[in-house]
């Protein structure tokens, strides 16, 4: 499925009484991989958490497909094609990895055993997968959630932070992963403290600038 075009139009964000950002503009057209930028207290995880729908913004709009995300038709279908992952791994500690990707994936569309055990074993977790996660280490944890990249279909994916944690090797792995989803017509709207200036695809919103 390929992603639609997100138009941002005078968004505001404001927290604890606090202005973070006014009116910001901007689009991601599908195909394109966007960076938030901009020191910590800019409200970077603030935006990501407004596009997700998941916190209300003061004022502005955003659109998908032409349709605003904060009307009935336009948020049934934001919700459907975009894929959020926040700053925490969000799995829980009882369950084991195959556990909980197919608790999360089901809330879109069930997968396999055996796609999710693939999954794990491209992400370095062989022999992990029905292991409790409160055994796992950080960087374990993260990538059980960035397993979803690997299993659910949504064209649109939010990431905040999806390198904390992990080693070099899975920092490459997932960049090139995040490049080859958005080549095949997909958008990415990420922040990471981790450097991408040497991905030419990728393409910088500082944050510092609009606050």
């Amino acid at each position: 499925m390929q992603a639609q075009p997100i138009t941002v139009r005078n968004l505001t964000c404001e927290r604890d009484e606090r202005l973070l950002f006014s009116g910001m503009d901007f689009a991601v057209n599908p195909g394109e991989v966007l960076q938030v930028a901009g020191p910590n207290g800019t409200g970077k995880t603030s935006l990501l958490r407004i596009l997700a729908g998941l916190m209300p913004a003061a004022e502005g709009d955003i659109c998908y497909a032409g349709d605003s995300v904060f009307s009935l038709a336009g948020r049934e279908r934001w919700q459907r094609e975009r894929l959020f992952i926040g700053h925490e791994p969000a799995v829980k500690s009882s369950l084991t990895p195959e556990e909980n990707l197919a608790w999360l994936c089901a809330l879109s569309s069930p997968v396999s055993r055996q796609a999710i055990w693939q999954a794990l074993e491209g992400l370095g977790l062989r022999g992990f997968e029905d292991v409790p996660c409160q055994q796992l280490s950080a960087g374990q944890k993260r990538r059980v959630a960035l397993a979803r990249l690997y299993l659910q279909a949504e064209p649109v994916w939010i990431l905040d932070e999806p390198f904390t944690a992990i080693d070099r090797e899975g920092v490459a792995s997932m960049e090139r992963h995040v490049l080859a989803h958005a080549e095949a017509g997909g958008s990415v709207i990420l922040t990471t403290h981790h450097s991408l200036d040497h991905l030419p695809q990728v393409r910088q919103l500082d944050l510092q600038q609009v606050a």
